[in-house]
């Protein structure tokens, strides 16, 4: 093969079989259970990388079970984990702290394209008579379950479309062929397209459970605040980069800290 043939083919590993397909990535019938809870803001603050900002009045997670039955080039999948509400230069957004799901494709492209926080596991989501049940398994071990009451109440559309529209943020990390970091970049995506199925609301629970390489329980429950079950047609918008932490050395000498502490 000719080096002006690998340029012309290099879109994602391997080079000859690329674990993904290019974009546009459209989900249909993308279904959510996020469960919005309070936990400890110490624990908060030792995890979300500057430049974001937190609330410091709203310490909350949302912890989310999303199921994606059809889904461009990355087919049947689930994924489970858990985003933190932030803010970036004045802008509300949240930033995605860890995801776990079960399809080999999403995974390599989600860390690839966009640097999503992705490890293999086994999520699900389903309804069991009257309840919306999610739950992650990693490995054999029970790490997280979530369960809501079944479409007790519609949610107004509007603001739930308004909310999937917010920046959402990642920190984005590829190791040079030495181990030291290549790219290490905060990246801004988000939702696009947006057709709103339905809503809902309604009481909930949830429980995490202590796992040395799904910490999920790093971040404790404290008060489960609020539950929302979505259902809707989108798009995966591409991301771009919002800052380079390789330029900027005191940036980087926190994300060295970051992960000595993990």
């Amino acid at each position: 093969m000719r080096e002006k043939e690998v340029l012309e083919r290099a879109f994602a590993m391997p080079l000859t079989s690329p674990s993904y397909p290019p974009g546009p990535y459209r989900f249909v019938n993308r279904e959510y259970l996020i469960i919005t809870y309070r936990t400890d803001p110490a624990k908060l603050r030792a995890i979300v990388p500057a430049p974001l900002e937190l609330d410091e009045r709203e310490t909350l997670v949302k912890y989310e079970f999303i199921r994606m039955p059809d889904s461009n080039g990355f087919g049947d999948y689930t994924e489970s984990g858990q985003v933190i509400p932030v803010s970036f230069r004045g802008r509300r957004g949240s930033y995605t702290h860890c995801m776990f799901l079960n399809d080999e494709g999403p995974i390599a492209g989600g860390r690839e394209l966009w640097g999503f926080p992705k490890k293999l596991a086994q999520p699900t989501l389903r309804t069991e008579i009257d309840t919306l049940v999610g739950t992650l398994d990693y490995g054999p071990l029970r790490v997280a379950t979530g369960t809501m009451g079944y479409k007790h109440r519609e949610a107004d559309l509007a603001q739930v479309k308004a909310s999937l529209a917010a920046p959402n943020f990642l920190l984005k990390i590829i190791p040079h062929v030495d181990g030291t970091p290549r790219i290490c970049e905060l990246v801004e995506y988000h939702l696009e397209d947006v057709t709103m199925k339905g809503a809902w609301i309604g009481p909930a629970a949830l429980h995490l459970s202590p796992h040395a390489l799904a910490p999920v329980a790093e971040l404790p429950v404290l008060e489960v605040v609020s539950a929302i079950h979505i259902l809707a047609d989108l798009t995966l918008g591409l991301g771009k980069v919002v800052h380079d932490y390789l330029r900027h050395p005191s940036r980087h000498a926190r994300i060295n800290e970051m992960a000595l502490a993990t």
